[in-house]
């Protein structure tokens, strides 16, 4: 057991460096500050090598998972899918402001169950950018709409969001039991995040668009990309219907997919593999050590207390505090590491079937509160820094705060009807 002042230094890292990955100062990328934070735990002997590369370990699943996924979303990216569906919904707007935003609305909710909510963050939503610029309208809205979707829709399938395999570890449900717990929530989630986010941007959305572009067809390798994109999110589908784990095939198919639609000159293997974010791997590593070593200093017994006290409750009650508990702890240390802490509670305390679920909720849909909340959410402000565009966190959390408490309770009553 560490001693109280080892656990304060932990604690003290921890946190710190939790918060340079979400202010990154001078811009240093966030895998930089959760490498640095887990050497330093180890180089200070709070961690000892064993244990941290334990914890390195034990995200070897998810780490294959975020590989295959940005593999996947690199070659619908290269061969200009995302490009296309955006164009689409532009071409079937026929005119109308809400009409578009409905549609990329949908467009992200089919890209998030299929390919993640990192995608959907990450390259549908500068593709949404250039459409809504090319109209001369205030795309503000349409860019939420990539953002909170991106979290609403994250729980449709065990495959939309890497935080779902973090949450349940090697515990994950059958495709059949997850769409049994999920599917009314995710609808409920779903549909009130829609409502919500048209009646907050009512006015932008009001009045026509200018735009007779017609898209372009996607090409034989844009074609190849999304069938093959199409059977792998199938071949998931049947791997989780299977209990098995999802990180080896989705890396798997993703590969292959590569190779296919790159044939038969290969030059676009270099391409896609150059142009992935591969600071997330060493980023979601250095959050295992972290997290890691906050649970030996107390975090664990916390989260442990918590679920315990809740857990006499009623299953309305004890639903609803559990999704808020871990949806406002993962505002503030973001999804990630709750999804760790969590995962490792629930399995020490034997928390019920119910529980598991709503810190699932909470950690998928309290991100919807602020910018901190989820790696996605971060990674959708990468790219529209990239882009020149500024969502400051004040703006986001005004909408943050319109949506996503009702959506996280009406889902959270959802949750505990279908479970009773």
């Amino acid at each position: 057991m560490p001693t109280h002042l080892d656990t304060a230094a932990i604690w003290l890292i921890g946190i710190t460096v939790i918060a340079l990955i979400l202010l990154r100062p001078r811009r240093i990328p966030e895998y930089v500050w959760a490498t640095a934070g887990a050497l330093l735990l180890v180089l200070t002997r709070l961690v000892p090598v064993p244990q941290a590369l334990a914890s390195v370990h034990e995200g070897s699943n998810v780490y294959m998972f975020l590989t295959g996924m940005m593999l996947l979303s690199e070659v619908a990216r290269l061969h200009g899918v995302f490009d296309w569906l955006a164009a689409l919904a532009m071409q079937h707007a026929r005119g109308s402001r809400l009409r578009l935003f409905s549609l990329i609305y949908a467009v992200g909710i089919l890209v998030t169950a299929l390919l993640s909510n990192d995608a959907t963050a990450v390259v549908l939503t500068p593709a949404v950018l250039a459409v809504v610029r090319r109209g001369r309208m205030s795309p503000l809205p349409y860019l939420f709409a990539c953002a909170f979707v991106a979290n609403a829709a994250s729980f449709v399938l065990p495959i939309s969001n890497p935080a779902n395999l973090v949450l349940f570890d090697a515990r994950l449900p059958t495709l059949a039991n997850w769409l049994h717990t999920f599917l009314l929530p995710a609808v409920v989630a779903i549909g009130l995040t829609f409502a919500l986010l048209c009646w907050h941007s009512r006015k932008d959305l009001a009045g026509s668009i200018d735009d007779g572009h017609i898209p372009a067809p996607l090409s034989a390798q844009g074609k190849r990309a999304a069938l093959g994109i199409l059977l792998a999110a199938v071949l998931l589908l049947l791997t989780s219907a299977a209990g098995r784990p999802l990180g080896p095939p989705t890396c798997a198919a993703a590969i292959l997919l590569l190779l296919v639609v790159s044939a038969p000159d290969f030059r676009g293997i270099h391409t896609a593999v150059r142009d992935i974010s591969w600071g997330v791997l060493p980023l979601v590593a250095g959050l295992f050590v972290l997290v890691g070593a906050l649970n030996h200093a107390g975090a664990l017994p916390l989260a442990v207390a918590a679920l315990h006290r809740v857990a006499g409750w009623s299953p309305v009650a004890g639903a609803t505090a559990t999704a808020f508990g871990a949806g406002l702890a993962a505002n503030v240390l973001n999804n990630l590491p709750v999804g760790l802490i969590g995962s490792e509670a629930l399995r020490v305390g034997g928390a019920s079937p119910l529980l598991h679920a709503a810190v699932l909720l909470g950690i998928d849909l309290g991100p919807n509160l602020s910018v901190t909340g989820s790696l996605a959410t971060i990674l959708w402000l990468i790219a529209l820094r990239r882009e020149k565009i500024d969502v400051s966190a004040g703006r986001f959390l005004r909408a943050g705060l319109f949506v996503m408490p009702s959506v996280l309770l009406l889902a959270a009553l959802a949750l505990a009807l279908t479970r009773i």
